[in-house]
């Protein structure tokens, strides 16, 4: 049985990804309240489980989970009653009654109940109204003195009246041949809805006597009726202990959130408090293992009590999404805040140089792509410029400071919607999420582009998933043998995804703009993420896993090639090779991300690396794992696959930088985090429509462990995981922290170079060896980009009294000259090149003790040194020569872009159209077709010939 919620996403009977039932064992299932949770669907009532009464026993659905595997998620359903939806009007059970309007009450509550004329009326004699009714007739007051009158109270008809009331009640359904009220105690009485009272009925004649058989329930009334009305007060009341347990008995509803809180309060009280044995982060402990030397033991704790509070939600058997989501909120920011509480200036060098891009466009409103490739790519800088220049801001430390943290509370978001679209057990959805916080430790998270158009990129896979998803089963016939048997197997499978078909076409319009704003800004901020984009838009339409069509990718390809074409010319022209040389050399990009980062670092440092390669190997293994285990479960998890395996297609463009493996494991979290928590919650929700067969695997094995026993083994072993790689998170994000991190005396230094960089100033900074993929560890660029030049690098060696390189360029450099010396540029000499523990004070004195410099700016974190002798009336240097764009361009770029013009105006239409159906407007999609064809080739023609043109010409 199948229900479709109010977006018209359909989901199985209650929409609730959880089970809640017995299994077939006879082990009580997950279930623990008895009533399933409805996670997704908003005012629906759960559906109690159906009572083994006279209408039949109630049938017990199997877990499903033959194989015996410990996937400790098995997802049994028993026999329930279907979701009601009630209006907001009507109420949860039945008021009291008079006695004489029982029948006509009764009738008005329950209208379409037949009465049998054939029943005697013997067989509802006063037995069967003694029934339950009579032993609460019969205790007089001392059922309301005694230890039952709570209990009566708790009753479900409790609240319709006294005993004695529901005992005349009876007599008169006895008397009128209707079913006696006593029946309606069932389970399901819990679901019956309110009815307005009957209206009172004006006597004709007297009433008649109460029938013999009622006669000995009359005298009871009063002394039933008044303490069962006035004593329950009293009775909760008693005493202390009952109150510490039903408190006790309620603490599964309360603990995790105190829990939670608890351990938040803890964890900033330990890094921000000065300090100590158990709280307080001292910078000096900081060594080559990063912030984790640093953190006290409360910090642990802390961290350890959030995790546990987590996992005490999820094994509940209701989806407290709310809770869970503030949970999760509260790990990622004591695991992705940390850096954020400890520092005291904004983390990470290269923020700064962003800060610097955000000023230039903010005072002069054009980019400068001649002075960093980057602002070729400008969108993200653009947006913030508008955003400080319109509210006032001056200075972005405090933004600098904590975009990290939240980053990565805004790609929850998406990442949850993710979650909510694929055919998962609650357990693994959420896990899902945790996983997400607890591996993605690549740092790219700061005031950056590649940051923010992984946001981008998260909502763009959420909308194709959400409103444009496509599932449909198989109806071709599967070949017999080979190859394209196999296939067809896999077709054949259930899809990991959930369709959604209700929507309507204004809503898919109103996305598919969205669709579009998200790609243009992120081809407009970053060089990478759009090619991410584009390939997971082709790989859907090429798995069935979309209902948008062929025009969106060719539109989309097009977009980038004509950005990078007429926008980025600047960049490219000069660098044909150095853009296109790594392309195919995927053996090359993968050594110079994965093993040339670790040879000849430091020893803790390069621990420190390795825990990185080991978070990537377990995650990629427990993918592996989750994938074998949904594959026997007959289900085929295509979106995962496809968001895991399309970003490693990356290793065949460049290196970027040495940096390509890092975003490729960044882009590829999505499906990774997904297919692992399968690997421990492998199961379909028990409400899917075909649960019976949905469940068992693809090959059946005998239960060779106790379902209920493999369950906790799930969620321990699940606990466990998560605890690892918390610990391995805070190596593997901040075990950069000794260079990463920025002193207020760095920063103090850098102030001082923008206050005389008239009308130009150059900048040196130390490096082991030269080359063009080596950046400053130092906050350079945060202000005037066009004045001051930080280009300039000056060698150094491990002896630190060896300075002749450094002041030989340092001399022939211009002049407003500085060469920086900085605690993290020194670090990181000593952590990634093994430069000597007390190389930085020496060479400080040796450049102090040289005739050739000066010191012009000195403090205990950096120092600044210029050329000591100018000729007098030369120490001011020459302006740098920046000028405007002036791009180059060639003869066919004006058709160039008429025919981009057409060919998106066509492409567009068309995709348009196509939302109303396949079968819409065919002919007048065909037209389209026959103009975006001849024009998308004139479009890419123009696009090459601009490359050979420019390129052969600069």
């Amino acid at each position: 049985m199948r229900q479709r919620d109010g977006d018209g996403m359909t989901t199985g009977i209650t929409g609730s990804s959880e089970h809640v039932g017995d299994s077939t064992d006879g082990t009580e299932a997950e279930g623990e309240t008895g009533v399933p949770f409805d996670p997704d669907a908003t005012g629906i009532i759960p559906r109690p489980p159906v009572p083994k009464g006279p209408t039949g026993p109630a049938t017990d659905v199997a877990d499903g989970d033959d194989d015996g595997d410990d996937d400790g998620d098995d997802e049994a359903e028993t026999g329930t009653l279907p979701a009601i939806r009630l209006p907001a009007t009507l109420h949860i059970g039945s008021p009291p009654r008079a006695p004489e309007d029982t029948k006509d009450a009764k009738e008005s509550e329950d209208p379409q109940r037949p009465e049998d004329p054939q029943e005697p009326k013997a067989a509802k004699g006063p037995k069967e109204a003694e029934g339950p009714q009579e032993p609460k007739a019969a205790k007089d007051p001392k059922e309301a003195e005694g230890p039952q009158a709570p209990k009566a109270a708790k009753e479900p008809k409790g609240a319709k009246g006294p005993a004695a009331d529901e005992a005349v009640s009876a007599a008169d359904d006895d008397a009128a041949g209707t079913v006696p009220t006593k029946v309606a105690a069932a389970p399901v009485a819990s679901l019956a809805v309110e009815a307005p009272p009957a209206p009172a009925k004006t006597p004709v004649e007297p009433p008649a006597p109460p029938p013999a058989s009622t006669a000995t329930k009359t005298p009871a009334k009063p002394p039933a009726k008044t303490p069962a009305a006035t004593e329950p007060a009293p009775a909760k009341a008693r005493g202390l202990g009952e109150r510490l347990r039903q408190l006790g008995r309620s603490a599964p509803m309360w603990l995790p959130a105190l829990l939670t809180v608890e351990g938040l309060i803890m964890y900033v009280l330990a890094l921000r408090v000065a300090p100590g044995p158990l709280r307080g982060v001292d910078p000096a402990d900081i060594n080559g293992l990063g912030l984790i030397a640093a953190l006290p033991a409360s910090a642990f704790a802390a961290i350890l009590i959030m995790l546990v509070s987590f996992f005490v939600t999820v094994a509940q058997s209701t989806d407290r999404k709310f809770l869970l989501l503030f949970q999760i909120a509260v790990i990622t920011f004591a695991l992705h805040g940390a850096g954020s509480l400890v520092a005291s200036e904004p983390r990470f060098p290269t923020a700064y140089i962003h800060a610097g891009f955000v000023d230039f466009i903010g005072r002069t409103g054009e980019t400068a792509i001649s002075i960093d490739a980057r602002m070729g790519w400008p969108g993200y800088f653009a947006l913030f410029a508008f955003v400080t220049k319109a509210a006032g801001i001056s200075d972005m430390t405090t933004i600098l400071q904590w975009t990290p943290l939240l980053t990565n509370l805004l790609y929850l978001l998406p990442f949850v919607l993710i979650l909510r679209q694929v055919v998962a057990t609650t357990r693994a959805r959420w896990y899902a999420a945790l996983l997400f916080v607890l591996v993605q430790w690549i740092g790219q998270d700061y005031f950056s582009p590649q940051g923010f158009t992984f946001a981008l990129y998260l909502a763009f896979v959420a909308i194709l998933l959400r409103w444009f998803g496509r599932v449909e089963p198989r109806t071709k016939p599967i070949a017999p043998k080979g190859l394209r048997k196999l296939l067809g197997r896999l077709d054949a499978m259930t899809p990991g995804e959930i369709a959604n078909t209700g929507t309507f076409r204004a809503d898919r319009l109103l996305m598919l703009l969205m669709l579009l704003a998200l790609f243009f800004a992120a081809t407009a901020s970053h060089q990478i993420t759009p090619f991410m984009m584009l390939g997971v838009v082709t790989a859907f339409l090429i798995f069935k896993r979309t209902k948008l069509t062929w025009a969106l990718p060719f539109f989309l390809g097009l977009a980038v090639l004509a950005w990078i074409s007429y926008e980025t010319v600047g960049f490219w022209a000069g660098q044909i090779d150095a853009i296109f040389g790594g392309l195919g050399r995927i053996l090359t990009n993968l050594q110079r991300n994965t093993g040339d980062r670790i040879a000849g670092s430091d020893p803790a440092h390069a621990m420190v690396l390795q825990a990185r390669l080991g978070i990537l190997v377990v995650i990629l293994a427990l993918a592996a794992t989750g994938l074998f285990r949904r594959l026997r479960r007959g289900v085929v998890d295509r979106a995962a696959l496809i968001l895991l395996c399309v970003p490693v297609l990356a290793l065949g463009l460049q290196s970027y930088g040495g940096e390509i493996g890092l975003r490729i494991y960044m882009f590829a979290l999505p499906g990774a985090c997904l297919l692992a928590a399968y690997a421990f919650f492998p199961n379909l929700p028990a409400d899917s429509a075909d649960v019976r067969e949905e469940t068992v695997p693809m090959r059946k094995r005998n239960v060779r462990f106790n379902p209920e026993l493999t369950r906790k083994l799930s969620v321990v072993l699940a606990a466990c995981f998560a605890v690892v790689f918390a610990g391995a998170f805070l190596i593997a994000r901040y075990g950069n922290e000794k260079f990463e991190r920025v002193t207020t005396g760095e920063v103090a230094a850098m102030h001082y170079i923008y206050a005389h960089d008239k009308p130009s100033a150059k900048v040196l900074y130390l490096t082991a060896k030269e080359g063009p993929e080596v950046t400053p560890t130092l906050p350079w660029g945060e202000k005037d980009i066009e004045l001051v030049n930080f280009n300039g690098q000056a060698l150094v060696y491990q002896d630190p009294t060896n300075i002749a390189k450094a002041v030989a360029t340092l001399k022939a450099s211009p002049r407003n000259t500085y060469l920086a010396v900085s605690t993290g540029q020194i670090a990181y000499l000593q952590l990634n090149e093994g430069f000597p523990a007390d190389w930085g004070p020496r060479f400080r004195a040796a450049l102090d003790a040289s005739p050739d410099v000066k010191r012009v700016y000195a403090n205990k974190d950096a120092a600044l040194y210029t050329w000591k002798k100018f000729v007098k009336g030369t120490e001011i240097p020459e302006p740098l020569p920046y000028t405007g764009r002036g791009d180059p361009t060639s003869p066919w770029t004006p058709v160039g872009l008429a025919a981009l013009a057409v060919t998106w105006v066509t492409l567009f239409g068309y995709e348009v159209i196509r939302l109303n159906g396949p079968n819409r407007a065919v002919k007048a999609r065909r037209r389209l077709l026959w103009v975006a064809i001849p024009a998308f080739a004139v479009a890419v023609g123009v696009i090459i010939e601009r490359f050979i043109y420019i390129a052969s010409n600069t």
